[in-house]
């Protein structure tokens, strides 16, 4: 089947009006529309990503929350916290910063 035969089966198609209005209106969807088809697969992945963020944080908010209660039902360790992370001392301590390479 070379071109010539193929044309001859499309051209009766496209001469029907509603076939060329519904390939005209899938164009207009696909392309052209607000919620055109780029948009939509841009979009899906920024919200796999952003689902991707939202799991992390909330690992790190439970975390967090586990932190904050050994903290606050252990005043050793919120001693040990304090003197670690904010460098905190007594006020007949000296502090000696150690860095080990």
């Amino acid at each position: 089947m070379n071109w010539t035969d193929k044309l001859k089966l499309v051209i009766p198609l496209l001469r029907n009006k509603f076939v060329l209005t519904g390939l005209i209106f899938i164009v207009w969807m696909l392309f052209f529309d607000q919620n055109n088809l780029i948009d939509r697969f841009s979009l899906a992945a920024r919200i796999k990503d952003l689902e991707k963020q939202k799991e992390h944080y909330q690992q790190q908010i439970l975390e967090n929350r586990t932190k904050m209660e050994e903290l606050r039902s252990n005043h050793e360790n919120l001693e040990k916290f304090a003197r670690e992370e904010y460098l905190m001392k007594k006020d007949d301590e000296e502090l000696f910063i150690i860095i080990e390479d």
